[in-house]
């Protein structure tokens, strides 16, 4: 990305994924001056293919930016590399400054700075995430589809999880690992769509040849299986927000933390707008991408707004001024006339 900053633009948009392109590409087509701050981390750089999303699906997470960055700046916004340090408000707006000391102006913000995935702390894990390790059914489901699936134990919807990849495959192992057993309706849940439950903390993966195998319980058995669903805490990218008074709070799932917005993506700091998943922890690629058009429409009737105030104020005073200048002349010209007249 060849894009030099520039001082000042109308918004700022913090994050170049599906959600902060697609909110750039609607603030640029709105003929608002707008950039994309882009840290080049994208949460779904992992997997192979975004899945779900019509007209693209399976695209690689990489080319789907590439033509997102092309888009925006086909209509006159720009994409520049680079990790915002910090943001601070100022009269008209706010100052956003990158870690390289860079800093430009903006008239508002729309942060889609995505999240990052706290993976449980299980040896090679990490390694197989976005392959054999995932997360999301409607994501991943159909490539693990009547595979031998596993689902660890690792955060408040990990029984969710085992139930929703059942509808994928009929052989789902649940994991209790680090949480107690499950009992009562869960437990007849899970027995019901014939969910195995294993007990027993999960001490490892097992890889054979480049291929999850299997996972390793502490008393050292091993359980067979291709696939393993994990609940990552999920934790949003804010933390140069914090002297804006803008700071996550957990999301009432228990999955994490998030930057709460109204159906707009307007925060509580004035002229702060979020989109994707730093604000919506499950949205796919589709959703995020739509989350960044409406913040972005948003947005652009907000700046509307602003611009039609300064315009009626700045009418009024040039009426009032035009008024003066009325009466003053008329003012002169009786004074004139008496004189002419001997007055």
């Amino acid at each position: 990305m060849t894009d030099e900053l520039k001082n000042a633009y109308d918004v700022v948009v913090i994050g170049g994924g599906a959600a902060g392109l697609s909110g750039a590409l609607m603030l640029a087509r709105a003929r608002r001056s707008v950039v994309v701050i882009d840290a080049g981390s994208p949460r779904n750089a992992p997997a192979s293919g975004v899945h779900g999303l019509l007209a693209r699906d399976g695209i690689p997470p990489a080319e789907l930016v590439e033509r997102g960055r092309t888009e925006v700046r086909g209509y006159g916004g720009q994409v520049v590399s680079g990790e915002v340090g910090a943001v601070a408000r100022e009269e008209s707006g706010f100052q956003v400054t990158l870690t390289d000391g860079r800093s430009v102006r903006a008239l508002r913000l729309l942060l889609a700075t995505g999240l990052v995935d706290e993976l449980p702390d299980v040896p090679g894990l990490r390694s197989r995430w976005g392959r054999e390790v995932v997360h999301c059914p409607y994501c991943h489901g159909w490539e693990v589809r009547d595979q031998a699936i596993g689902v660890l134990g690792s955060g408040p919807l990990s029984v969710h999880q085992a139930m929703l990849f059942r509808q994928w495959s009929e052989d789902v192992t649940f994991f209790a690992h680090t949480l107690p057993m499950p009992t009562g309706e869960e437990a007849e849940q899970l027995a019901a769509r014939g969910i195995r439950v294993v007990n027993g903390e999960v001490v490892s993966v097992e890889i054979v040849e480049d291929r999850l195998v299997g996972v390793r319980l502490r008393d050292g058995d091993v359980v067979e299986r291709e696939a393993l669903v994990v609940a990552p805490r999920m934790v949003a990218h804010t933390g140069f927000l914090a002297a804006l008074g803008l700071r996550p709070v957990e999301h009432p799932s228990g999955a994490g933390e998030h930057i709460p917005s109204d159906a707009t993506g307007r925060t509580d700091v004035p002229g702060v707008w979020v989109a994707g998943n730093v604000t919506d922890l499950s949205a796919q690629v589709g959703a995020a991408a739509a989350a960044g058009a409406t913040a972005a429409a948003h947005i652009n009737a907000d700046l509307i707004a602003e611009e039609t105030r300064q315009a009626v104020a700045a009418a009024r005073v040039h009426g009032e001024v035009a008024f003066s200048a009325e009466v003053e002349s008329r003012v002169c010209e009786a004074v004139l006339g008496d004189r002419r007249h001997g007055l």
